[in-house]
């Protein structure tokens, strides 16, 4: 590797945070840590971003507040989130600021709460985060567990994030739910779908995680009674998606769909088990070790010359894919920078020094031509042309280098 060069591109990338990335928008008080030109706002699955920014520049500390803030401020009375806020002064098309047409939470937003209070020692942010999750975990009861089973469900493909991926097939509605041209409510079942609802592995590792959370927040306020009750629904959402998602003989957890068909794809929602922590180090051990052996280490199913992807390569390697923003082929700046939360706990700390050395390296050979972008080809390591200037890449970027002791 380039170290001088790599220590060029770290300086070049602090230096476009301070600049653009970092920002109050229109309206708001408060600055916000934003994903790129491209996306001119914040999605709720990237208030994670804000969080890594915190670990690695005390700054942050005060804008992954603000961003929590900001979807706390967004939720609706009956307790649901918005999926992203967009800033006016960026965004001139026909198109709601808040939106509420998905969910797309991606990372348990009461754990990035918690992590954050933890981080701050913001005692009032504690009591605003946890009635709010509380409330945002009534909505998902009340709104998205039609079939029964206690596990969340998915409506539509944008609730995941997971832009043309193959586990997406058959939906209805591959976006989010229109009528008349105007985006639905995410409370509303598209009519009609043959797949929909679908209970989503990673959706539902985000409600445990959300629950597990929740349990944490209630005991550091002192509500002990509160914080059992939590933690036992933790434990049942667990079991469901053992009973409902798991195929003993592929070792692996599946989407099922509404009429109780397990949808055979092996996809990035392998990785929400171990960054939720819904596998158990010593319960779960033998699994844990099955995964990673036949999955997560395994260069001819997730572990690429350039990981994670977003799909097996077994499966999505002669698959037709989108040039980009794909789901269901390339290696994600997003996933990339969810490693650092599983990784080093699940003793796949070489693995992981081994996605950094790769992304540092990619990112630094096309520098000049493309920077830092949304995501890298699994296989040669290429980007594609999707969103130059990326925070999860950029991120990613200054963690590799960090981790890798190149002193920037």
């Amino acid at each position: 590797m380039d170290r001088t060069k790599i220590k060029s591109i770290c300086r070049q990338i602090k230096s476009r945070i301070d600049g653009y990335h970092i920002r109050k928008f229109e309206g708001h008080e408060k600055e916000l840590f934003l994903i790129s030109d491209i996306y001119p706002g914040i999605w709720l699955e990237h208030v994670y971003d804000s969080l890594v920014f915190a670990m690695l520049d005390e700054r942050g500390k005060a804008l992954c507040e603000n961003v929590i803030e900001l979807f706390i401020k967004g939720q609706k009375e009956d307790g649901q989130f918005p999926c992203y806020v967009l800033d006016k002064s960026k965004w001139r098309r026909d198109i709601s600021l808040v939106g509420y047409s998905q969910i797309q939470e991606c990372v348990s937003f009461a754990t990035l709460c918690l992590e954050t209070v933890r981080l701050t020692g913001n005692t009032e942010l504690l009591k605003k985060a946890y009635s709010a999750c509380r409330a945002y975990v009534g909505w998902l009861k009340n709104n998205r567990t039609t079939l029964g089973t206690g596990l969340v469900e998915m409506f539509v493909g944008y609730d995941t994030g997971h832009d043309d991926s193959s586990r997406l097939d058959g939906l209805s509605c591959r976006g989010n739910y229109k009528k008349d041209g105007i985006s639905q409510n995410a409370g509303i079942l598209p009519p009609d779908d043959n797949v929909a609802p679908v209970l989503a592995v990673d959706m539902n590792c985000n409600f445990y995680a959300n629950l597990i959370s929740l349990s944490e927040m209630a005991q550091m306020l002192g509500k002990d009674d509160e914080a059992e009750e939590w933690k036992n629904m933790a434990k049942q959402v667990k079991e469901r998606i053992f009973e409902c998602c798991f195929d003993k003989e592929d070792a692996f957890f599946y989407d099922v769909d509404k009429n109780g068909n397990k949808r055979k794809i092996r996809s990035c929602t392998v990785y929400h088990l171990f960054m939720e922590h819904l596998l158990d180090k010593v319960e779960d051990a033998q699994l844990i070790d099955e995964i990673k052996r036949r999955y997560l280490k395994n260069p001819d199913e997730f572990f690429t010359p350039f990981p994670y992807p977003s799909m097996s390569i077994a499966q999505s390697r002669d698959r037709h894919h989108s040039p980009s923003n794909c789901w269901g082929y390339f290696s994600q700046g997003l996933i990339a920078l969810r490693c650092i939360r599983w990784m080093d706990d699940y003793e796949m700390s070489e693995e992981l020094d081994i996605i950094c050395e790769k992304w540092l390296s990619a990112w630094t050979e096309c520098f000049d031509t493309f920077k830092l972008g949304q995501e890298l080809d699994p296989i040669t390591g290429k980007p594609s042309p999707s969103s130059e200037w990326y925070s999860s890449t950029m991120l990613f970027y200054l963690y590799a280098a960090k981790r890798l002791g190149i002193d920037v």
